[in-house]
């Protein structure tokens, strides 16, 4: 079965906590993960951020929406514990706790009415579509990132396939020196776009010191790369007595190719255009900030007394 959403966690949870003591958080993850019968794949799949799982994300948030109900309170920093009001909720018997369910106690809705007076006019929250729906607020906030950098990666990549190819390989150059390769943006410069002998497009320096060289074979291409063009690649760096390579395209490669340089001794990494217009994003090369939001949560310690 697929991850259930925070809503469907908020009852089991409910139910866990149901005997009274005091539980840690990781715990309910555990026993909810194995009570909704998810596969390791799932108990391991994680937000795009990949600082915290799916699941973890979800019943936390179950945990947070019931404590503004007043069903859980937190005893201590990453614990829960059922309250009066959780015991009578479950008495009840209810087939299912949602976010309707908790709007019959006050401390929900004023919860709820603090979120929709700072969301109130938003074009983001207006516009959410329906795939946020039954995720987390943390879960949509990275939703939407997400699709902001697919957004931009798809226009970085157009706006490379119409630039004049000299272009192309000074990107390529910038964004392997962002990445930590290549030494100076001086000695870069030299390497990509000045040989092109024997397949080979340029070299650069696999760091500072220069302790290895990396081949280079950079195109501009919108046809997908095949096996024939990498096996090229790799005749190219035999005759060089090399043994690592990167073949950067605008395009992608196909199956063969791919597999071809799983199998085969020497390192020759692939990189498509939508991974390195990913990379380009990542480390800042040919875009620019325009906001930042910092994500911030409670800091529980500062709120213990001695």
């Amino acid at each position: 079965m697929p991850i259930p959403d925070y809503q469907s966690c908020m009852l089991p949870l409910l139910r866990f906590a149901s005997d009274g003591a005091d539980h840690a958080l990781k715990e309910a993850v555990t026993v909810l993960a194995e009570e909704f019968r998810l596969t390791e794949e799932e108990k391991s799949e994680y937000l795009p951020s990949g600082q915290q799982t799916v699941i973890q994300n979800r019943v936390a948030w179950a945990r947070t929406y019931m404590k503004k109900a007043g069903l859980l309170v937190s005893p201590r920093r990453g614990y829960l514990a059922i309250t009066q009001r959780g015991q009578s909720v479950l008495r009840e018997n209810p087939k299912a706790i949602d976010v309707a369910f908790l709007e019959r106690f006050p401390e929900f809705i004023e919860f709820k009415a603090l979120r929709h007076e700072k969301n109130e006019g938003s074009p983001a929250v207006a516009a959410a579509p329906a795939s946020d729906i039954g995720k987390t607020p943390h879960e949509a906030l990275e939703s939407a990132y997400d699709r902001l950098r697919s957004e931009l990666a798809a226009e970085i990549l157009s706006t490379i396939k119409v630039s004049e190819p000299v272009l192309f390989e000074e990107i390529v150059v910038d964004l392997l020196v962002k990445m930590g390769y290549g030494g100076s943006r001086k000695d870069a410069g030299q390497a990509i776009g000045r040989r092109g002998d024997e397949g080979i497009d340029g070299i650069i320096k696999e760091d500072r010191l220069g302790l290895d060289i990396i081949y280079i074979q950079a195109k501009r291409w919108a046809a997908t790369v095949g096996r024939p063009e990498i096996q090229k690649f790799a005749g190219a760096l035999d005759g060089q007595r090399a043994r690592k390579g990167i073949f950067i395209t605008t395009s992608d490669f196909s199956r063969e190719a791919e597999d071809y340089v799983s199998r085969i001794d020497k390192k020759i990494i692939l990189i498509d255009g939508q991974t390195m217009a990913r990379l380009m994003i990542d480390f800042g090369v040919g875009v620019t900030s325009v906001s930042t939001y910092e994500l911030k949560k409670i800091d529980s310690d500062y709120f213990e007394t001695a």
